[in-house]
């Protein structure tokens, strides 16, 4: 069986603990594939002036950004440390369930995303939903799922 060969890899991020899993795992699909490998960070805005009755004003949204930016140079680096050639970051500000399983991908004709199964707490996925869940059931591309290490021993 030929194993399917990858060109443009999209990894979202977004700084939980299971980020560094996943970039890892992007950063290989990449690396094996000779590939292109997009590292992506959505801002929410809104949620902060929702959160915040507007009161969220452009300094602090300006900081983030930075911030956001710095930590992307850094998996950036990363990434081409460990052998991938063509690295890009972008920050991106909205909705990440349409941005990640449909606009970005079409914009940078990503053919795989790599994403962690869940970033989110048990009550931020019944509250917000889960973006992993909406990229898989309508993303036009491969989603590769990277899932938490299983803390329980296995059973023989």
């Amino acid at each position: 069986m030929q194993q399917q060969k990858y060109e443009n890899v999209l990894v979202p991020v977004d700084g939980s603990k299971a980020t560094e899993k996943v970039l890892n795992r992007a950063i290989e699909v990449a690396r094996d594939n000779d590939a292109h490998l997009d590292i992506l960070n959505i801002l929410e805005v809104n949620q902060f002036n929702q959160t915040y009755g507007s009161a969220v004003s452009g300094d602090v949204v300006f900081k983030l950004t930075e911030n956001t930016d710095d930590q992307l140079k850094k998996y950036q680096k990363k990434a081409e440390d460990a052998g991938v050639k063509n690295v890009d970051i972008h920050i991106r500000f909205g909705n990440p369930k349409p941005i990640i399983a449909r606009e970005f991908p079409k914009d940078h004709n990503n053919d795989v995303i790599v994403i962690g199964s869940t970033g989110l707490s048990a009550v931020e996925r019944l509250i917000i939903g889960s973006v992993t869940s909406y990229v898989t059931r309508t993303a036009k591309c491969d989603v590769l799922i990277v899932r938490p290490k299983d803390k329980t021993p296995q059973s023989k």
